[in-house]
């Protein structure tokens, strides 16, 4: 069900080349976007009408309007099941308590006497976020998206998911329902790349936004490309990623479990098991069978998946081989299964998350751990962080300079803008002290 890659014996490659012998779904980003350029444009010279128009043609459904009503998010929220509620309302408290404590206050450094320079922490003001409603639903998406956007202090939110056939044309409604718990109020049926061009241009009925955030399919991320630049945004997220690091103290089926648990997602999520341990590797392999008859999203996910080219189980001489390897990787969601799992952990330089010993998986973090769940994938946490309250913030800097503070350093600046054949910048300094600077 599931392919080996066997790294033993010779000396592990460098850089490229290590990840180069890794599993990886083709994510072809590049291909996309000239797809979803004309469907952006359209959005941009015909608004609401257009939008209107792809719902029917993607989604199957004839539109109104776009706007989700007050009273559709209420009647949603007044409808849900309170098992889920609470376990909602729960997810969003732990969310709380882990993003608050990433607010930045400002902080100010004295160069020199007289000279000072402020950081200030300033939110974007309008952020368009957006959750998936293809394969699955996911109101923890919208936690996820909304709590570090709240704690950092955005002010105007929008969000948008998929209308669905089943429910009238509106988003899933456990999706409004997490709306409403939030204080989302502005809502919109719209989905893929025509969503992203909604936020990023605008319409008749939506301002546009400086920000899109939220995972999506390749539509999705192929339109965040052909924006980046005329707005923020946190990550062309790809196909979700596991990788699990484990040695022989590890339970053969949490291990399984937790591969399959991320390869019901899509037929081209991924699952990778790096371990030094043949033993555990065949006991992996045999837990998948029955584990996998005994759920549900069988054939169109979890067996694509678990056989596609980007899962396998991945053989290596031992635990510093491991850690390369995982660091080659940058996994989505890494899971460390060892011995002293923690101190490994400490070692790991790449990864979206990471999930220590064998009470932490990744299903915790998805949802209630406290921790986000939209991060990077395809590689990118070798340089790219998951969403948090930073994700929302820009610094700015403030620079107090009195004149003497200036004249104290006007020699170095005006040095410089010549070494530099830029003399207006220090003709900018001259200017100031009759142009003659002092110390020259």
């Amino acid at each position: 069900m599931i392919s080996r890659i066997d790294l033993r014996g010779d000396a592990l490659p460098e850089g490229p080349a290590l990840r180069a012998l890794l599993p990886r779904a083709d994510f072809d980003v590049a291909a996309a976007l000239e797809k979803v350029r004309p469907i952006c444009e359209d959005v941009h010279h015909r608004g609401d009408a257009a939008l209107i128009e792809y719902a029917e043609k993607f989604d199957g459904v004839r539109l109104d309007q776009v706007r989700v009503p007050a009273t559709a998010l209420k009647e949603a929220l007044a409808g849900l099941d309170p098992v889920v509620r609470q376990a909602l309302e729960e997810s969003i408290r732990r969310a709380r308590l882990v993003h608050s404590a990433q607010r930045r206050a400002p902080h100010t450094v004295q160069v020199v006497p007289g000279g000072k320079v402020t950081e200030k922490w300033v939110p974007v003001e309008r952020v368009g976020l957006y959750a998936p409603g293809g394969r699955s639903v996911y109101p923890s998406s919208v936690i996820m998206n909304a709590v570090p956007a709240q704690e950092a202090g955005v002010e105007s939110m929008a969000l948008a998911s998929p209308p669905q056939a089943d429910f009238g044309g509106l988003p899933h409604p456990t999706i409004l329902a997490a709306c409403a718990l939030l204080g989302i109020d502005e809502v919109y049926a719209v989905g893929g790349a025509q969503a992203v061009a909604m936020f990023a241009y605008g319409t008749e009925t939506c301002a546009p936004a400086n920000m899109v955030t939220g995972p999506g399919n390749i539509w999705v991320a192929a339109a965040k490309r052909y924006f980046t630049g005329r707005i923020g945004i946190d990550t062309e997220a790809g196909p979700t990623e596991i990788a699990v690091l484990a040695d022989d103290t590890a339970d053969p089926a949490h291990v399984a479990s937790d591969l399959i648990s991320q390869a019901e997602h899509d037929p081209l999520a991924a699952a990778v098991l790096v371990t030094d341990s043949e033993a555990l590797a065949d006991a992996v392999a045999k837990e998948l069978q029955p584990q996998v008859a005994a759920t549900k999203h069988v054939e169109d996910r979890i067996v694509p998946a678990l056989k596609g080219r980007q899962s396998a189980i991945v053989l290596v001489d031992g635990l510093e081989e491991g850690l390369r390897v995982v660091d080659a990787y940058g996994a989505e969601h890494l899971e460390i299964q060892t011995a002293d799992a923690p101190s490994v952990a400490e070692r790991v330089k790449n990864a979206g998350a990471i999930f220590v010993g064998p009470w932490a998986p990744v299903s915790l973090g998805d949802y209630c751990a406290g921790s986000n769940h939209v991060l990077p994938t395809g590689g990118c946490a070798c340089h790219s962080s998951g969403l948090s309250v930073q994700s929302f913030l820009r610094g700015i800097h403030i620079v107090d300079y009195t004149r003497e503070a200036l004249a104290d350093v006007a020699h170095h600046v005006v040095t410089l803008a010549e070494a530099e054949d830029l003399p207006a910048h220090g003709a900018a300094i001259k200017a100031r002290f009759g142009w003659k600077v002092p110390g020259q």
